[in-house]
């Protein structure tokens, strides 16, 4: 029997490492088993909160990040205690100096390795809840999952407690409610191309359904209602649909998500990436954070029969970086309302941190919902007290709220009061220390969402404060709406996968039709004498002159048919070895079937077309207009014009022909080719960097075309 024990005591001890491995995050690939529930226990039981972490980007050329990271995130986690730490890719950066190659770097992955390691040893906190997600950085140059230079199945906090599914899914569990939380990995669904073809979320149906089952677990229980909150790395705006058209969007609605937490964007292209979803929405691009539904709340047939109405409704919120903002977020979940606390490390670490848990900020909170909750006095009891999370490395001696109204245009205090540090059981160990106090909140209904606001003011015993910024809230649920910028609504505000083919094929009819139709115009017309006395003359003068010049227009027109069906240059894509080649729909190879990389291909094919192929239409169509007007007025002074040139001319006309006696527009046309062809050589170096190109072998006609045919039109175009 002893002999027997030993040989069975290592299988046991496998299988229980096995089995700890995975309590937590397991993954619901089969949708048959529910994802692991943490009891969450101490005080104070009606909140609970977590951490996100996102776009570290690790780099050998960049060791401060690693550092920066090592020395503060462990400490704040310490003090913070969440119950969760989420962190949403981009975990290592994967790129060269020059930040043209982009490949796997195992450096950087060892890296990563030992400081998230420190830090959760620093932090107390047991690795069990812990979860790092793959960002499109993580996966550059991996042909599939698993391959050699996945160094994610081999680095990550995910990989060492065996987290091998792409939907990962966990429960915090407390007596009043569960919150489920789901991390999806949608890099993993392709190939892992290299940048700058890499840049979409690629989730397949499997996938969804995956994500569908985790997010349904609890569909048929009766206990403690559910809070659903995801998280991923890439925003819906980057995320394209599946073969079958469907959307992770779709998925979030139809199984009520509270929030979708995300990166991938940075915050250089603004702090209000946030994007508020509703069905049966614009599937090409919202124009503001707050989407417009129609779903307004009916009191008398909503609740009549004292039902709890489920909102299809979810925010999306756009988590910033870590790799130059050093940002750190506090998500809380407070009876079921959720919020959130951005924190920056750039400058420091902090001995107080405060995160209000209610009221909620009135421009991120439920539109729908949280009216619907207050007409139907559905959640009355959470309206009674302010309530705020504090966290500090000293003894808290005073927390205060402060509520200002600003009707008047100036914010005055209309509430002043302490708070109270909660205590419901003194048996029970703390998780956190949550502040409140009671206040007659229908004092504060109002139908402006703006003109309450509120803070947060903490002091330790150190004599050290700090307070919130002011929030506006509306205890009736209504909805301040901010609006994005322009550059926040372009990359959160359109469906990119869903807009790329519209914008695509109307470049494509644009620059056929600049190429085609004047053609037909001057067949038709045969027009041929140019006296520019209005502005008909010259418009028809400017389109109709460049198909005079018939090499160049033959030439144009054949490249564009080129980049229509043939391939616009070959690369390495994945790695060394395999040769594939690009078109406008994507990626493939002669070792690979269908195409990948689609719409990720449009930051090459939308920018070519547009800035290089379009502008390089229009400038040749100047030069050949240029020339002709400048004949005519050449011929006006040396008294050769054909018709009256005796004619006494305008001071217009004298001033217009100082222009062309200089040929200043000429110059200008000349300038702007310089820049076309030093921003199509600046596209190429990068694409040749990228994918161990030859110009000349594996992108001769791409490369040389357009340069080609501006030099030629300026050699054609400068004699008369």
């Amino acid at each position: 029997m002893a002999e027997i024990l030993k040989l069975l005591l290592p299988s046991f001890l496998l299988l229980s490492f096995i089995s700890v491995s995975s309590t937590i995050g397991s993954p619901v690939e089969d949708g048959r088993r529910r994802g692991d529930v943490i009891e969450v226990e101490g005080e104070p039981s009606s909140v609970v909160w977590a951490v996100q972490l996102s776009d570290l980007h690790f780099s050998v050329f960049h060791p401060d990040r690693a550092r920066d990271f090592a020395r503060y995130v462990g400490p704040a986690l310490s003090v913070i205690n969440p119950s969760l730490v989420l962190i949403t890719g981009d975990l290592t950066d994967g790129k060269s100096k020059d930040l043209l190659t982009m490949k796997q770097e195992e450096r950087e992955w060892m890296k990563y390795e030992n400081v998230t390691k420190e830090v959760i040893r620093r932090s107390g906190l047991p690795e069990r809840i812990f979860f790092d997600l793959r960002g499109n950085h993580d996966s550059f140059g991996v042909p599939v999952p698993g391959s050699a230079n996945d160094f994610y199945a081999k680095y990550s906090i995910n990989s060492r407690l065996n987290r091998t599914g792409t939907a990962q899914s966990v429960t915090l569990q407390t007596r009043e409610r569960k919150h489920l939380f789901v991390g999806i990995d949608t890099t993993t669904s392709g190939i892992g191309l290299k940048g700058p073809t890499n840049l979409f979320g690629h989730p397949t149906d499997q996938l969804l359904s995956n994500l569908d089952k985790s997010l349904s677990q609890f569909e048929n229980s009766n206990s403690n209602p559910v809070t659903k909150i995801a998280f991923g790395h890439f925003p819906i705006s980057f995320t394209a649909p599946t073969e079958t058209g469907r959307t992770l969007k779709d998925i979030f609605l139809k199984n009520y998500l509270s929030v979708y937490l995300n990166g991938h964007l940075h915050t250089k292209f603004g702090k209000n990436l946030k994007r508020h979803h509703v069905p049966n929405s614009n599937k090409y691009f919202q124009t503001n954070i707050h989407e417009n539904n129609n779903d307004e709340i009916n009191e008398t047939e909503s609740c009549k029969n004292n039902k709890r109405r489920e909102i299809k409704e979810f925010w999306e919120w756009e988590m910033g970086d870590w790799r130059k903002s050093r940002n750190l977020r506090i998500l809380g979940i407070d009876s079921g309302h959720v919020s959130y606390t951005d924190i920056d490390y750039k400058y420091g670490s902090r001995d107080i941190i405060i995160h209000q848990t209610f009221p909620l900020d009135s421009r991120f909170m439920q539109r729908i919902s949280n009216r619907y909750n207050f007409k139907c006095k559905d959640t009355l009891k959470s309206l009674e007290t302010i309530r705020a999370l504090v966290f500090s490395k000293h003894e808290i001696i005073s927390v205060w709220a402060k509520v200002y109204d600003s009707k008047s245009g100036i914010f005055n205090v209309v509430l002043d009061s302490e708070m109270k540090k909660y205590k419901e059981n003194e048996n029970l160990k703390k998780r956190g220390n949550l502040y409140f106090v009671p206040w007659n909140f229908r004092a504060f209904i109002d139908p402006n969402p703006d003109r309450y606001w509120i803070k947060i003011e903490a002091r330790d015993i150190t004599g050290e404060s700090f307070s919130t910024s002011l929030k506006p809230f509306s205890i009736n649920g209504l909805s301040y709406k901010i609006n994005w910028s322009w550059i926040e609504f372009i990359v959160m505000g359109f469906q990119w996968a869903t807009m790329y083919n519209p914008i695509l094929w109307s470049l494509f009819i644009i620059n056929f039709a600049l190429i085609i139709f004047p053609k037909l115009l001057l067949i038709l017309f045969k027009y041929q004498n140019f006296r520019g006395r209005n502005c008909t003359e010259y418009l028809f003068c400017f389109f109709t002159e460049f198909p005079k010049m018939s090499a160049l227009w033959s030439v144009m027109l054949i490249y564009l048919v080129y980049l229509l069906f043939c391939p616009w240059f070959y690369g390495y894509a994945i790695n060394e070895t395999d040769l594939m080649y690009m078109t406008y729909k994507g990626w493939t190879g002669t070792d690979f079937t269908g195409m990948s990389g689609f719409p990720d291909i449009m930051v090459i094919v939308l920018l070519h077309l547009f800035l290089v192929v379009l502008f390089t239409i229009l400038v040749m169509f100047g030069f050949a207009a240029e020339r002709r007007v400048y004949k005519v007025h050449f011929l006006s002074l040396t008294g050769k014009k054909e018709d009256d040139s005796r004619e006494r001319k305008s001071g217009g006309e004298r001033k217009l022909g100082r222009v062309w006696t200089g040929r200043w527009i000429r110059k200008f046309l000349i300038l702007v080719s310089v820049i076309i062809c030093w921003r199509h050589f600046k596209q190429c170096r990068a694409l040749v960097k990228a994918y161990d190109m030859n110009p000349f072998i594996h992108a001769p006609i791409y490369c040389f075309m357009i340069p080609t045919l501006l030099v030629f039109c300026i050699y054609k175009t400068s004699s008369i």
